[in-house]
């Protein structure tokens, strides 16, 4: 186990866990923990072995967002901005990584902490869990690229009623929605680890291009997306997990893939 001052890091049958270490302060943003947490997502993604990354918080949270003790001290747009480009840094780290990462929720996820969640490729919920776009509370608006992903992901009326109101949303409420995949009531890590078998014994080449090519499914016509599927289907056609995965068929085996 890798302990910083404000992340936990460890690695454990081909899965990274990453947590949010201020429990103290539940889990809230500081720069600190915004770098801290950037590096231990690069580390998962330089390692060979890991194949899955679960985020979660430490204490009784997820995360409750940005450090409002740290906002009130920044006193002008050069603070504020450098704030929040390097939390935004965090969203951006976690959609390209070429690696699927669940994000594991319980107890709450507002505000920039429910940013973060969502930013996950999935997320597995507590049933007794929260999200909260608690921005509007104190006069703001959803940022970290929660506001678009909101929009994306839900009709109109209910992402505006979501971010205006700044109530709490269930994890039922939210799985029902489609932002949760989810809803567990057992250990919350162990059922995010079973949630993430199939990536684990997935295809790893193949999981990276439908992880890209999902996220940015909204940015090319109908043309594009054809020519890009088979341009990336040409290169994987020729991958050894492809040659594996077609063996294991015929063997009436488990694949084992090895992302080559």
């Amino acid at each position: 186990m890798t302990i910083t001052s404000t992340v936990h890091y460890q690695k454990e049958n081909q899965i990274a866990y990453i947590a949010m270490n201020r429990p103290e302060k539940r889990n809230a943003l500081s720069i600190e923990m915004a770098e801290e947490l950037i590096a231990a997502l690069h580390q998962a993604e330089k390692d060979p072995e890991v194949k899955a990354v679960i985020l979660t918080g430490e204490g009784k949270g997820f995360s409750a967002g940005g450090d409002l003790q740290v906002l009130h001290t920044l006193n002008n747009s050069a603070q504020i901005m450098n704030y929040m480009k390097k939390a935004l840094q965090i969203i951006q780290t976690m959609k390209d990584l070429d690696k699927y990462v669940i994000s594991a929720v319980h107890g709450f996820a507002a505000g920039a902490g429910f940013s973060i969640a969502i930013a996950a490729d999935f997320i597995v919920a507590k049933k007794d869990a929260s999200f909260a776009c608690s921005f509007t509370n104190v006069g703001i608006i959803p940022d970290l690229g929660l506001l678009k992903g909101l929009a994306d992901k839900l009709p109109a009326a209910v992402a505006k009623e979501w971010i205006s109101s700044g109530r709490p949303v269930s994890a039922q409420e939210a799985y029902e929605r489609g932002i949760v995949n989810r809803v567990v009531e057992g250990n919350l890590l162990e059922e995010a680890t079973e949630f993430a078998q199939f990536i684990v014994q997935g295809p790893p080449l193949a999981n990276q291009f439908v992880k890209h090519m999902v996220n940015h499914a909204s940015e090319y016509n109908q043309d594009t997306n054809d020519l890009q599927e088979l341009a990336v289907q040409t290169l994987l056609l020729q991958s050894e997990d492809n040659k594996e995965g077609i063996a294991a068929f015929f063997e009436k085996r488990k694949p084992a893939f090895k992302g080559k």
